[in-house]
């Protein structure tokens, strides 16, 4: 009998912003595999008797190939486990949910995705800040920082990250994050745009530094932390 997958989104991190399905999921599931940002307090809310397996990735730390991870979810499944592959953030944004869903689909093995709150949603709320407003910033933009390579990816859009009217949010952003404002300045960004650090979003250590563009450069290209963070840049990221 072949088991079934739920892909749940865990959020930023902070058990509270689970939605009731995703609560739901991991109460049923026997076994869950979990990246490293979805641990912690969300575990508790999973099955006691389920098998826990940790199947994260870190930049700079030794991570699981993602072809053990989909080959993980498919073995597991076809065992005939109920399967929660638990995701931080919200599982479609740079969550490499799509190479786990053609495993499955390959394998013949039936799945649902359970959505959640971005780190990008989050960032704003802890901020007090909106992503979009009136006049202002009429849309919302989401980039990686890096490629599969861990380097600034080489065919972004600079025209559009540049542009005055959007709130931009860069992921997995610190490392590449001074080589990419300098091309941006380039492109006509302003050195004093506003920008918003924010690290370890929702959990009790989370920063929010409010700077610009060019004092973030400076300060990332001199150290960079380990917390997981994402930058927000555009006029809404200013100081009240």
């Amino acid at each position: 009998m072949t088991g079934f997958v739920s892909f749940v989104s865990s959020g930023p991190g902070d058990p509270e912003l689970l939605t009731l399905k995703a609560v739901d999921r991991l109460s049923k599931a026997e076994a869950v595999l979990f990246d490293d940002l979805s641990a912690g307090p969300i575990l508790e809310h999973a099955n006691k008797e389920a098998d826990l397996v940790g199947v994260g990735k870190r930049a700079g730390r030794p991570s699981p190939k993602q072809h053990h991870v989909s080959q993980l979810l498919v073995d597991y499944a076809q065992s005939g486990a109920h399967v929660v592959r638990l995701k931080s953030g919200d599982s479609g944004i740079f969550g490499r949910l799509e190479e786990e869903m053609t495993a499955l689909k390959e394998a013949g093995i039936d799945f649902e995705i359970i959505p959640g709150v971005t780190s990008a949603s989050a960032a704003a709320a802890a901020a007090g800040i909106p992503l979009t407003r009136r006049l202002v910033a009429r849309r919302v933009q989401f980039v990686t920082g890096h490629d599969v390579a861990g380097a600034l990816p080489g065919d972004l859009n600079l025209q559009a990250l540049a542009d005055p009217g959007a709130t931009t949010v860069l992921f997995m952003p610190k490392r590449t994050f001074p080589e990419l404002a300098e091309k941006l300045f380039a492109t006509g960004l302003r050195r004093d745009c506003p920008a918003l650090l924010a690290e370890s979003v929702s959990h009790p250590e989370q920063t929010l530094t409010r700077t610009t563009m060019e004092e973030l450069a400076k300060q990332l290209a001199e150290e960079i932390s380990s917390a997981p963070g994402i930058i927000l840049f555009g006029e809404l990221a200013a100081p009240k």
